[in-house]
């Protein structure tokens, strides 16, 4: 059994929150926070996997509470909710250990499978979502383009996965368009991930729009 705590200052979404994780018999709400301060405590307290965390709160927001997270001697993973005015701070979020990030407008079959995804040391970055949200991050305005020599390590159809990868592609969509089995796709972004020294796909696609390496009208 999945072991989870919904944190938001609203208690209406986690009312929300908490309906849609009653659905699954595989997870179970074990408390409920209204900010970070608040989660934070609890969480020294209770044995946790996973965090549901909002990311805009009064007192300690979810950022320096999945900061703090960290800290403990047995971490939970952190699933933090943003909207889409607050792209900023899902990145800062995932640079704060968070293990992925879910737009608060999601389906909730999709909270139960990043949920799963999480707990499993998977991180989430559903396609249907992180398309939406990129195309924010490649907005005017975002920081300007930084000289970055790294992809020159990558070979060329290590460089094709690793765009498919900032698309928001999945393996098998990335293993069919470019005509390889999805294993091959998988090796290449160990490789990728290794190369690069990066965690997971959500810091290939951070790594590539904070660089400058894809930007709107450039593949």
């Amino acid at each position: 059994m999945i072991r989870v705590m919904v944190v938001d200052d609203q208690e209406l979404i986690r009312r929300g929150l908490a309906m849609v994780l009653g659905t699954a018999e595989d997870i179970t709400l074990v408390a409920e926070a209204g900010d970070g301060a608040e989660a934070l405590d609890l969480a020294r307290r209770i044995a946790l996997d996973v965090v549901v965390m909002d990311i805009r709160m009064p007192r300690v927001d979810g950022i320096a509470a999945i900061r703090g997270l960290q800290q403990l001697s047995r971490p939970p993973k952190a699933l933090a909710l943003t909207t889409f005015d607050l792209d900023d701070y899902a990145v800062q979020a995932i640079r704060a250990g968070a293990s992925g990030f879910l737009l608060k407008d999601a389906p909730g079959e999709d909270l139960l499978a990043a949920i799963r995804d999480v707990h499993a040391d998977r991180a989430v970055l559903a396609p249907a979502t992180t398309r939406r949200l990129l195309a924010r991050l490649t907005a005017p305005g975002w920081p300007p383009a930084e000289a970055d020599t790294a992809l020159d390590g990558l070979t060329a159809r290590e460089r094709d996965v690793f765009l498919g990868i900032v698309r928001g592609e999945g393996n098998v969509e990335i293993a069919e368009r470019l005509f390889i089995s999805e294993s091959t796709v998988k090796a290449h972004v160990r490789q990728i991930l290794s190369k690069l020294r990066l965690r997971d796909r959500i810091h290939v696609v951070i790594y590539a729009y904070e660089r400058g390496i894809v930007v709107p009208g450039r593949d």
